[in-house]
Order: C-alpha cells, then structure tokens, then sequence
C-alpha cells in the first residue's frame, strides 16, 4: 500500500463528512480522490465501493448490525457507527475481502480513532455477524414496505409513496435498478469530434466504450480511472451528462440564432448542449443562484470551447425585467427531491423528507411563474426535474398549463425509436429507472400562445 492513510481510514472520514456533517457524498469522495492523486487505480476503486457501497446499504447494513449489537445503532458513537456499517459493508457485499482482515483493521482504526475502550465492542460485533452472515432473518416478503425498505435500503416513506403512485412490481423494479451500478454516460463535443473517434481514442486507453440506447451520439465509459486523467476530458471533447438530460435537450429543438435561458444551470451540461445545438449562433444566458455555481458553468464552458454561452448569477424567483418576452427557449430544469437520481447521489434519500418534497413543489410554482414571462409568443418552455415523484413532475405540469397562456407540445414525433411512453402525446414524459435504462427523469414541452 502507498504511504498515508489506507483506503479504509480515507472511506471512515468520508462517511463521518457525509453522515456527520452533511456534505454530499459526491462532492466528499471528489475532494478525497483530488487530494490523494497518487492511490492506485485499485485502491481509488476500493474507496469509491467502500464509500457509496456503505452509503447506498445503510439502512440494510443497521438492521443486520441490530441483530448482533447490544447497543442499537442510532445510539452508538458516530466513528463507531461508521466503523461497523463499512466493516459489515464489506463482510456482506465485498466477497474478495476475508472476513478476519475486515475484523483486523476495524478493530485497528477504532484504537487509531481514541476509542481503544471499544475495540473488544467492535470484534464481538464483527466476528459475531461474520460467523452468521448465512443465517439473518429478513423481514417476511409478505410485509411489503418493511420487506422492500430493507431490501433495498430504501426509507419506508418513499416506498409507500412509490408503491401508491407505481405498484409492487414497478416499485421493485426502481429500487433494483437505483443499485445497479451503471457505466457513466457522456456527450461528446460534436462540434469538435465524432463519436466513432472519440470511442477509438477512449477505447486505446484501456477505457471500456458502449454505445447508449439513445440518443444516438450518446457513449457510455467505464473502467477508467479518474475523469481529470483522460485527456478528451481536459479538452472538452465530451461532457458528462445523462441520457435523459441529453433527451431533454433534444427535445426543446432549439432553433439557430435563438436566445435560450437556463434559468437553473449549473454546473451547465444542458446549456452546453443547447450551445452546441446553436452551432455557434444565437446566445444561451446559463444562470444560477451563486457565484460559485455559475463558476463551475464557466469552467465547463472554457473546457468545451463554447463561445455562444454568457453566464452570470440570478436568483429564478426574481424576475430578469430585461428577459420578458425576449426568449425563444427557456429551460427550467428545477430545484427538486432529486430522488430520480439516487443511483448517483446515494445520500440523497436519507437527506430528503415529505416536508422537504412540498415545499419544493411550491418552489418550482414560484420559479415557474416568473420563467414563464421571459418566453416570447410561439416560445418554448421546458420543465425538467430528475425526480419521480408526481407532485413535482405531473401535478406542477397541469398547474402550469391550467395558470398560464402555455399549450402542451406533443413529442411523439421526437422521441427515440423503442422509447414509447402513453403521455408523449400529451407533452409531458415520465422516464423510470429500471423501465426506461435512464436516470429517473420529468420533461414537460409546452408553447406559448400566439
């Protein structure tokens, strides 16, 4: 192993960052692997499953910690908790891993951490639960919220939510694909590179390269090491974006010379998208509540090349006086529960309650109110969350239309071949994980009237 601390020590103060602090998983696992550049390949891949593994099973890794410990997990110390929820991680999820060198170095970094007086505490755990791991009773298939909450390390109130709105099956299936782990999809720079070269230049890296279902540009890339080492990157030849924020894009059809606003933008995939689409006509207006959002807009647009995009901060519950009426495309990708995305951004279901939900609802209303102004007649609007929970994505949609001179567009005509969706004519689409092989995503199209 390199010198400094080990791949399990960097994966406690993660966690600790993450469950402790409340920083996003991403953005703490980021800032790590910037930090320790030197790790090898292996042991970057070590951390990152350690890390999100644990995150992303946490309620699963505390029912089985539960049955073992004596002292229940919500009442244990902070380190220590997270001590044993990666320690169980890997007994339960990391085969290669043997389960005394799990033991070892649990009971190690408890003494290393100031709390010598558990580490008997920690080995009886482990070694109790590693013995058994065979032998967990999981609650019965029959109790269906317990059943699939544990499972699937899912809070009870979004599967009752989900299994209200989806059902069993469907419900089960968006659970089994949030923890799939699926290759990361990118959008490469057409304006600069094809996408059968950029695969080649990839793939002569070692990097492995998919074609995505749609859209047809669309590339899919894994077992690389880290973005920032991939030379296409550093030179904007491609930009990381999913391929539902891409059909979004697409389905705007933003014309040459327009004037599009991104109303909520960082960190700008969609407005460098929509510039791209522009081919170096008209001007997308990318903005964002802070500086430091629309610096990262910046950075994205330096790195791409894109000359067309003019950045600044706006708060999008204030109207822009200077914008109303003047917009051929205004894109109102919105605040929202995030819970579409979960497979990304693991934390965010413990973070997120129903409280939260509505009044983010109610937010993207007083967004929508003020955006909706800036288009001009015959103008396009698109409203996209990655959530898919109705109260954000259908409900707002018929509000909209019901409150504002705005029709729906169909989008029958846009949609991918094979990607059939029963309200694609009605303007609107709902993409699910584990249904649509897509992140979980809302896109409504609506014109304004002449």
């Amino acid at each position: 192993m390199t010198e400094g601390p080990n791949g399990r020590e960097l994966a406690l103060g993660i966690l600790m960052e993450v469950t402790g602090q409340e920083e996003y998983s991403h953005i703490a696992l980021r800032n790590v692997l910037e930090k320790y550049r030197y790790l090898s390949k292996q042991e970057r891949a070590f951390l990152t499953r350690l890390t999100e593994g644990t995150l992303e099973w946490m309620l699963h890794l505390d029912y089985i910690i539960n049955q073992f410990s004596s002292v229940k997990v919500h009442k244990m110390k902070p380190v220590i908790r997270s001590l044993l929820r990666m320690s169980v991680y890997q007994l339960k999820f990391m085969d290669r891993v043997p389960a005394s060198a799990v033991c070892n170095e649990a009971v190690k970094l408890a003494g290393r951490k100031g709390f010598g007086s558990l580490k008997g505490f920690v080995n009886g755990v482990l070694r109790s639960i590693a013995r058994n791991l065979s032998q967990i009773q999981y609650p019965d298939r029959d109790d269906t919220l317990t059943y699939l909450s544990v499972m699937y390390s899912m809070p009870e109130w979004i599967v009752e939510d989900w299994l209200k709105t989806y059902g069993r099956d469907m419900t089960e299936r968006i659970l089994q694909a949030f923890l799939e782990k699926e290759p990361l999809s990118i959008r490469p720079n057409l304006e600069r590179i094809a996408p059968d070269r950029l695969k080649e230049a990839l793939e002569q890296q070692g990097i492995t390269v998919t074609q995505a279902a749609w859209p047809d540009y669309a590339l899919r890339i894994e077992n690389y090491n880290y973005l920032g080492a991939i030379p296409e990157f550093s030179q904007g030849l491609f930009q990381v974006q999913d391929i539902s924020s891409m059909l979004a894009v697409e389905l705007a059809e933003p014309k040459e010379g327009s004037l599009c606003i991104d109303v909520c933008a960082a960190p700008g995939g969609k407005s460098l998208h929509l510039a791209e689409k522009l081919h170096g006509t008209g001007i997308v207006e990318a903005r964002d509540l802070t500086d430091y959002k629309v610096a990262l807009i910046e950075e994205n647009r330096i790195r791409a090349g894109a000359k067309n995009i003019r950045a600044f901060p706006w708060d999008a519950c204030i109207c822009h006086e200077a914008s109303k009426g003047a917009a051929d495309l205004v894109l109102a990708d919105l605040p929202c529960s995030g819970l579409g995305v979960l497979g990304k951004k693991t934390d965010l279901k413990y973070r997120m309650s129903r409280e939260q939900q509505k009044e983010l609802a109610v937010l993207q209303r007083r967004i929508l109110e003020v955006v909706q102004s800036y288009v001009k007649p015959g103008g396009i609007l698109i409203y996209s969350t990655c959530t898919i929970h109705k109260g954000e994505n259908e409900e707002n949609a018929e509000w909209f239309l019901r409150h504002f001179p705005f029709e729906a567009v169909s989008l029958d005509s846009g949609m991918p071949a094979g990607l059939n969706i029963e309200t694609a004519g009605r303007g609107y689409i709902q993409l699910l994980p584990g249904i649509h092989e897509t992140d979980g995503f809302f896109i409504g199209v609506f014109r304004r009237e002449l």
